[in-house]
């Protein structure tokens, strides 16, 4: 018998809404009012997790209504029962204990669904009390260490620190929970952690990052990496690198699961979804787009006199090196303008970031999704548009149901925790203690 594949995950979008505004205006609604509905929609048809991005500044990519993660999640978690609950949350500014309390907590209060999707931020520093954005090597070594110390104050507690005594009273053994004595080039941290352990040992770890170093954290930690590949070849050149790093690190077979962002625009016949794009295309405004497109290549190239249809010249293109912010988007926009794509051509790509778009009938898009799940570069969809009710019934009524009758999405969750509903490989054994000459996963 063939071995059974695991099904392809999907996750929706819950924060970065402009109703957040429109709430915040009117006294009786409240700004998690559209997310509630948005949530209740999606576990209803069986989404596997939220997502919650966020931002740490107002103004540098437009003002998107984002909500601190953690807390929004923590109000979705008691309108919920069984759907994911990622958060995105920086190592860049947060200290790692504070961190662990934080996603410690959701676990908890969610009975088993928090995942903590890691970032080192590109923006916000001006914030936190610091001049200039530190490097990239400087960023993700920090989120390293970040990593490292939470993992270690969740394996602070061993099995049977609590237990049920002959009463019924719960009993705390003191010597089932360990400092972790964690030092370190960032943190000096004693543990253990102060709440207990927590229902799925540890939240699910999500990564999002795709320059060599966010690539050498995914492959060391992260349990599903977010990506934006914009095609199947990046796709694929991405997870065969970040997969044998992983493996040359001991993680198990098929770790880290890939986690795209889709796109779509759907239209009831080709016809349509194809005059919807050119519709998107005349309607888009290129100069704010070439601002938008400025900042994918790190904020520091003038595109403001260059020619809409001709290439960007070789010499403007930034060397990836030399850029401190969003080296990812920098090496996706550089290869695209190497490609031999004009400016009017990369403004619009811009739109999407760098992530995968598609076109099409609600099975047209299936077809794409699949092309991607059975070449194995695809674990996790990002599925967004649940708030919109032309999208929604395109969504639930025509991709899922397809996408279902294929297979490759199941009918329900298969388990109580996210963890479980991912269908991860169990985490490793708990160390005695943490010895930082081996990477801790």
């Amino acid at each position: 018998m063939a071995e059974r594949r695991r099904p392809l995950k999907t996750v929706t979008g819950v924060s970065g809404s402009v109703d957040v505004y429109t709430a915040a205006i009117d006294p009786a609604v409240s700004t998690v009012a559209s997310s509630i509905e948005v949530a209740r929609l999606a576990e209803e048809h069986r989404f596997d997790a939220l997502f919650a991005a966020d931002l740490l500044s107002f103004g540098a990519q437009g003002a998107i209504g984002a909500q601190e993660p953690l807390i929004f999640l923590s109000a979705l978690s008691a309108v919920t029962s069984r759907i994911g609950l990622i958060a995105t949350v920086t190592t860049t500014f947060h200290h790692p204990y504070n961190l662990a309390r934080l996603f410690g907590t959701l676990d908890h209060v969610s009975n088993g669904r928090a995942a903590w999707n890691a970032v080192t931020s590109s923006l916000g520093e001006e914030n936190y009390g610091a001049a200039d954005l530190p490097s990239p090597e400087q960023r993700y070594a920090r989120a390293a260490e970040s990593i490292e110390v939470v993992n270690a104050l969740y394996d602070s507690w061993l099995p049977g620190a609590l237990s049920v005594d002959g009463n019924g009273r719960t009993r705390l053994d003191p010597e089932s929970v360990r400092p972790i004595d964690y030092a370190g080039e960032f943190f000096t941290v004693k543990g253990p952690l102060n709440i207990p352990a927590l229902p799925q040992r540890r939240p699910v770890q999500f990564q999002a990052g795709q320059s060599a170093a966010g690539v050498e954290l995914g492959a060391r930690f992260a349990e599903v990496v977010f990506t934006s590949l914009a095609t199947t070849e990046e796709a694929t050149a991405y997870t065969e690198r970040v997969r044998a790093r992983a493996a040359a690190l001991g993680r198990p077979g098929g770790l880290p699961l890939i986690m795209s962002s889709l796109h779509t625009t759907y239209g009831a016949t080709e016809a349509e979804a194809r005059r919807l794009v050119r519709e998107q295309a005349e309607s888009f405004d290129l100069e704010a787009g070439r601002a938008a497109l400025e900042d994918m290549f790190g904020g520091g190239v003038d595109l403001s006199d260059l020619p809409l249809d001709k290439p960007i010249p070789e010499s403007l293109l930034p060397d990836v090196a030399s850029v401190n912010r969003r080296r990812g988007r920098v090496e996706i926009f550089g290869r695209l303008a190497r490609s031999g794509k004009t400016l009017r051509e990369l403004v619009i790509a811009a739109k999407d970031t760098g992530h995968w778009a598609e076109a099409g009938t609600p099975e047209q898009i299936a077809d794409a999704i699949q092309a991607r799940y059975d070449a194995g570069i695809l674990d996790v969809v990002s599925l967004g548009g649940l708030a919109d009710p032309r999208t929604r019934d395109f969504l639930v009524n025509g991709l899922l149901p397809e996408l279902r009758k294929r297979g490759i999405v199941g009918p329900d969750y298969v388990g109580r925790t996210f963890r479980e509903n991912l269908e991860l490989p169990d985490l490793p054994r708990r160390a005695a203690q943490l010895d930082r000459r081996v990477a801790s996963v």
